[in-house]
C-alpha cells in the first residue's frame, strides 16, 4: 500500500474526480474526510494561535512602556539641566 500509513505522501490518498473545469486538463482533486483536522487539532491550533498573539501583544506592550519611560527620563534630565543653567545664569 502506498498511502500515508505506509510512509507514502499525502498525494497518494487523493481521489481524482473527472468532469471539472480546472487547469489539470479537466480533472480536479477531492480530499477525503480523513485529511480533515479533528476537533482537538482545531482546538490546539486555535489555542496556539491565541497564545502566540498574546505573547506578541505582551512584547509590544513592554516595548511601548519602555519607550515611554525612556522619553520621560530624557525629558526629566533635560528639565534639570535647564533649571541648573537658569540658576547659574541668574547668579552671574
Amino acid at each position: 500500500m502506498a498511502g500515508p500509513e505506509a510512509g507514502g505522501s499525502k498525494l497518494d490518498s487523493v481521489e481524482v474526480v473527472a468532469g471539472s473545469s480546472s487547469r489539470l486538463s479537466g480533472r480536479s482533486c477531492a480530499v477525503s474526510e480523513s485529511d480533515m483536522p479533528s476537533a482537538k487539532q482545531l482546538a490546539d491550533i486555535g489555542y496556539k494561535t491565541f497564545s502566540a498573539s498574546m505573547m506578541l501583544l505582551t512584547v509590544y506592550g513592554g516595548y511601548l512602556c519602555s519607550a515611554r519611560a525612556y522619553d520621560y527620563l530624557q525629558q526629566r534630565s533635560s528639565r534639570r539641566r535647564a533649571a541648573e543653567e537658569q540658576k547659574t545664569s541668574g547668579v552671574l
